[in-house]
């Protein structure tokens, strides 16, 4: 139980410690909540201090380690967007690979891994691997909303570029792909 208590915790710690730094710095109109990468290494870090508090009491119960696998999942997807994607296109990786954003972008997702693949896995049916995909649906239908259908003011910049040239319903369809792929492999390993 140590070391899932201690990954977990520092996970929690890094992840608050730079989503309030973010917070703080940060002009209101690119506020940090809007990104995917602060919203599912919350959502990761809200599941490590589930396993913290259950690791403390001795035992934890499988829905834990499932809130855990999803938020995983979801770091992956970030940490493999920047890589695979963001990094190629926009050849920013100082940008993309310091300060916080290091930590956000490869630190937490690599602790997140390393924690859940080699002290929290458990056998779980398939259907988990829907779960998996659930965050990156429910953040595409938001940033689909927020880049295109809202009214001028109220618009989203395409910050992902995931709309560019019109092309959202392919970059929407190779996203889940994408992570329905990180989901089943994470499952299957």
């Amino acid at each position: 139980m140590l070391p899932i208590l201690l990954l977990n915790a520092a996970n929690a710690l890094i992840v608050t410690g730079c989503v309030i730094r973010g917070w703080m710095i940060s002009d209101p109109k690119h506020n940090v909540f809007r990104y995917f990468t602060t919203l599912s290494n919350m959502l990761c870090a809200a599941a490590s201090v589930v396993l913290v508090v259950f690791a403390a009491i001795g035992t934890i119960p499988e829905w834990a380690v499932l809130l855990k696998y999803v938020g995983t999942v979801a770091v992956t997807v970030t940490m493999l967007t920047v890589f695979l994607l963001l990094g190629p296109v926009s050849h920013d990786w100082k940008m993309l690979l310091s300060g916080s954003e290091l930590f956000l972008h490869l630190i937490c997702p690599v602790l997140a891994l390393v924690s859940y693949i080699v002290f929290e896995k458990i056998d779980m049916t398939a259907w988990i691997i829907a779960l998996g995909v659930v965050p990156v649906l429910l953040y595409g239908a938001l940033y689909l909303q927020k880049v295109i259908y809202s009214p001028e003011e109220k618009r989203w910049s395409d910050f992902y570029g995931f709309n560019a040239n019109g092309k959202w319903p392919l970059s929407y369809a190779l996203m889940l792909l994408g992570t329905a792929t990180v989901s089943f492999l994470l499952w299957l390993v």
